[in-house]
């Protein structure tokens, strides 16, 4: 074997090494691990508080005014659309944060 012929069988060595580091999984942290329990507990939380607001909204417009279900149920209802709203919007925001990613991901390549 002559030495061109060494040289680039040492070059194409190391392409495939260069190639199979650019495809190896990346460890993942502690963070990541409970990066999606994290988001699941944010969402819940998120319609809690809508249906809690609207609860106590409703509640005191009943008491205020002697009607005792009429406002509970109106914003209680609010309340579920406006958490439901809110966990849509966050969940936008998480598959926005994702796509940005995947694309900083690819540019790298």
């Amino acid at each position: 074997m002559s030495d061109a012929d060494r040289d680039r069988l040492a070059a194409l060595e190391k392409r495939i090494d260069q190639a199979k580091g650019a495809y190896a999984p990346r460890e993942r942290t502690q963070d990541d691990r409970h990066f999606q329990a994290q988001l699941a507990w944010r969402m819940v939380l998120e319609l809690v508080a809508g249906l809690m607001i609207g609860f106590g909204i409703g509640y005191g417009l009943d008491t205020l005014f002697g009607t005792m279900p009429i406002f509970l149920v109106l914003f209680v209802l609010a309340g579920f659309a406006a958490g439901v709203k809110t966990m849509l919007l966050s969940a936008k925001e998480m598959q926005e944060k994702a796509a940005a990613v995947v694309v900083d991901q690819q540019k790298e390549d």
